[in-house]
């Protein structure tokens, strides 16, 4: 299946720029979020992505090219097995696929069936339009990090910000994460509402104790004379072969803490209705995001919504079991109910959405109608989230369990670098329909 790359509007007001350089030829294979092409505006340079895993069928645009409009398609995207064509050389010639994949035009009306006023965006999308959207409506909301500004975010997730908003909210820091949390922390003191962006938060270690020992407990030892309104973002546990020191799911240990709130979205709409929950939100908030998870899509409405702070959402009904998890592995448990589905089991899917507060409440009224309860997460086995909820789940309804509770963690070790062992280190389905099999005694 093909689809177009277009000309992306880097900021709320750009309507051309020049293509300058690309870093791909017609043949290449590129995954999602991958660099292929430089352009240039009359304020910055930017990066354009690959907007799916594929292999670059045709280059549409010449390198130097002035004046492309927005959304003019530039090059085309083409699954790994097709044969590019290289023989398309410029935007003036006939677009590509109109007769030779008819398939195309399905793709391009793929909002057809999306409903009224909504639009199929990215995550990251999501999260820069709900920053965006919080900034125009606050003055007192910024943004601050490494590269927020002028290299528009390491995974892109503030592009057009700094255009829009201008370097007196949009802040580039050094490479200093304990000095720039402080200076977000201190900053709530005088009234701001900052967005404080780790490039993974495998690096908020270097600032954790201003998270923990600040962020947190300012409100109780000021005696809630300071509120403390931050949101600290960022991309969160494995993301392929980064290996040991990048790759690490640290929401159990935020969630410990009294004092913070802990988000981790799975999917476009919440995370657009989470984080502008989160900066509204008078107390510090953890929000946590994943590198793999930036270029899924899904439906997202065009106005305003928030969502609610410690409310999961039950995104399948059923009978047989509970299945709970939440952040980018959902796909896998979503993938599992499907595939049980087709055996006639009937699986209560729950994203929990936030991790602190924990709505407990839900998983409960779903295991005293299921009586079974499995659990997912991309967490080391010892002391984390589902660890809490088997704690709670047995406490509060051992009468209604008919089976031990399961949890499905990965490996209790360093996440490893080579792809075999990293396969066999992190869950998947097939884990999840074993485990679910286990409770039904199959």
């Amino acid at each position: 299946m093909a689809v177009n790359i277009k000309m992306p509007a880097l900021s709320p007001t750009m309507t051309e720029g020049r293509l300058s350089k690309w870093l791909v030829k017609a043949g290449d294979n590129v995954r999602s979020g991958d660099v292929i092409a430089e352009i240039e505006t009359d304020k910055a340079t930017m990066e354009v992505e690959a907007v799916d895993d594929g292999k670059i069928g045709a280059l549409l645009v010449p390198e130097g090219s002035e004046g492309v409009k927005v959304n003019t398609p530039i090059a085309v995207l083409i699954d790994s097995n097709e044969t590019p064509h290289a023989n398309i050389k410029s935007i003036g010639e006939k677009p590509y696929v109109e007769k030779e994949m008819p398939k195309v035009e399905k793709v391009e009306q793929s909002q057809i069936d999306l409903k009224p006023n909504s639009s199929f965006i990215t995550v990251r999308e999501a999260l820069r339009n709900a920053m965006a959207e919080e900034m125009r409506f606050n003055k007192k909301v910024f943004v601050m990090g490494e590269e927020v500004a002028e290299y528009q975010g390491a995974y892109k997730v503030t592009q057009g910000l700094l255009e829009e908003f201008g370097d007196k909210r949009v802040y580039d820091t050094p490479i200093t994460e304990h000095g720039f949390a402080g200076i977000g922390v201190g900053s709530t003191m005088t009234g701001n509402r900052p967005i404080i962006e780790f490039m993974t938060f495998n690096f908020a270690l270097v600032g954790i104790d201003q998270i923990i020992n600040n962020a947190a407990k300012i409100r109780q030892m000021s005696g809630g004379q300071f509120p403390c309104p931050i949101v600290f973002r960022g991309p969160t546990a494995s993301a392929g072969q980064l290996a040991a020191t990048h790759s690490q799911a640290f929401e159990s240990w935020y969630a410990n803490c009294p004092g913070l709130k802990v988000i981790v979205p799975s999917n476009p709409y919440d995370a657009k209705g989470l984080l502008k929950a989160a900066i509204r939100d008078d107390d510090p908030v953890i929000f946590m995001e994943s590198e793999q998870m930036y270029g899924d899509k899904g439906e997202v409405p065009d106005g305003e919504y928030v969502l609610p702070i410690g409310v999961a959402n039950t995104t399948r009904t059923g009978t047989d079991v509970t299945l709970v998890s939440f952040g980018k592995i959902f796909k896998e448990a979503n993938a599992a109910a499907e595939l049980l589905e087709k055996e006639n089991i009937s699986v209560e899917l729950i994203d929990l959405r936030t991790i602190r507060p924990l709505d407990i409440n839900t998983i409960l009224e779903s295991v005293k109608k299921t009586n079974r309860l499995v659990i997912l997460e991309e967490s080391w086995p010892f002391g984390n989230i589902s660890t809490e909820i088997t704690y709670q789940i047995q406490n509060q309804a051992f009468d209604y369990l008919d089976a031990p509770i399961i949890k499905i963690n990965t490996a209790d070790t360093p996440t490893p670098y080579s792809p075999v062992l990293l396969n066999e280190w992190l869950p998947n389905h097939i884990d999840v329909i074993k485990a679910v099999n286990k409770v039904l005694y199959k």
